[in-house]
């Protein structure tokens, strides 16, 4: 789960992080009306929007008077903002953050989170901070810096003295630099994040250590615990059709191709997308129906992948271990015919009563195509796919 910056940042405070004063707005009225709360007589207007890269695309503005800061409101709130983390249809901008500015001396990179090779808590740290960590990767990895956390001794004092020495910290930075990499250690532990990331952390004219940025991505499987996080999460970010999968205990992850996917279990749904891709199509999304999936969840699995426009063909790759084929088979027809399925249908069953699976659809009036294995299944929902497009 993601949650806004103004968010993240009161999270910051609240585990001893610094970060510069702000408030959230809905209105470009109240955003010039909070210039009067936050010092300085510039400020920076920000979208709130579930994705990084904001500044590149005009979601970050720097305001140099009240003017200003009301146009750019004025602009951003009730716009789409897309960046390269949104997909071509954005995200909703339904409020912004006015903060105030900083004369910065530098930009740094910090972050931690649960490093699932390692299985530890895992600090990274860059003396290049204030754009993209992986353009950091690529070009100059060597200005990166890793940190492993022994679960049983914690975050110590030596390990955050050598993070400041890296980042050519000195003096009361280096006290600093310890007491935000101790509130983000904190702040992961007890609020179950799976990342913590500040990007940049500036060091201001006068020396002080800012988080200018925040971003928390929290365990999905954990949130729960926390209430107090729950509150925080803005379903306007989130994709409709992944929440409206999780009503009915499906695996579903919106992707940019044309062929729908619906296959029992995440392993089996990660090669049938392979698949796909070695024949030439593209994955519409990523739909795990669960092991023992029912008719019924099989016609909610069928509505989803229908709801995206873009699906020209739909493959449905099931094998029945728990579930039987041939009720698994019932179900698919019980929802081409409720649901009123245009694009092509093809169906790979393989496992308990394949064979009588296979039957049912075969004899059906739908026009579902039964393959006799996987790759051939692939074959033809891409050429499918390709001829529905090309008439379309």
């Amino acid at each position: 789960m993601n949650i806004h910056e103004y968010q993240a940042k009161q999270l910051f405070k609240a585990f001893g992080i610094s970060a510069p004063q702000g408030k959230v707005v809905t209105s470009a009225d109240d955003a010039v009306r909070v210039t009067k709360d936050i010092a300085g007589d510039a400020w920076v207007v920000k979208a709130q929007v579930h994705a990084g890269g904001r500044g590149k695309v005009g979601g970050v503005k720097l305001a140099k008077n009240t003017d200003e800061v009301k146009q750019y409101a004025s602009d951003m709130l009730g716009s789409r903002l897309v960046t390269k983390q949104t997909g071509t249809e954005g995200l909703p901008i339904e409020s912004v953050l006015i903060e105030e500015t900083y004369p910065i001396k530098r930009e740094f990179y910090l972050s931690v989170l649960v490093d699932r090779a390692s299985e530890r808590v895992m600090f990274v740290s860059s003396i290049d901070g204030g754009m993209d960590i992986e353009e950091v990767a690529d070009k100059t990895p060597e200005k990166i810096v890793t940190l492993l956390i022994d679960p049983a001794a914690g975050l110590q004092s030596y390990q955050c003295r050598n993070v400041a020495f890296d980042l050519l910290l000195q003096g009361p930075q280096i006290r600093a630099l310890e007491k935000i990499m101790q509130g983000m250690y904190r702040l992961l532990l007890e609020k179950d994040a799976s990342q913590i990331e500040i990007n940049p952390l500036v060091e201001t004219d006068d020396g002080e250590l800012l988080a200018l940025d925040a971003k928390i991505n929290f365990d999905d499987n954990a949130v729960a615990l926390h209430p107090d996080i729950v509150d925080f999460r803005d379903q306007s970010q989130e994709d409709e059709k992944e929440n409206k999968a999780q009503e009915f205990d499906l695996n579903y992850i919106t992707l940019d191709g044309t062929i729908g996917c619906m296959v029992n279990g995440a392993g089996l749904a990660m090669a049938t997308m392979d698949l796909v891709k070695l024949k030439g199509g593209s994955p519409a999304n990523f739909l795990d129906v669960g092991g023992g999936t029912t008719p019924e969840k099989v016609c909610e699995a069928f509505k989803l992948i229908l709801s995206d426009k873009s699906v020209k063909a739909v493959l449905v790759n099931i094998f029945g271990g728990i579930v039987q084929c041939d009720v698994i088979a019932k179900g698919i027809l019980t929802a081409v015919d409720e649901v009123h399925v245009q694009v092509p249908v093809v169906v790979r069953l393989e496992g308990t009563n394949a064979e009588k699976g296979r039957e049912l659809l075969n004899n059906s009036d739908f026009g579902v195509i039964a393959a006799d294995n996987l790759a051939s299944a692939a074959e033809q929902v891409v050429a499918l796919a390709n001829k529905e497009g090309k008439s379309a």
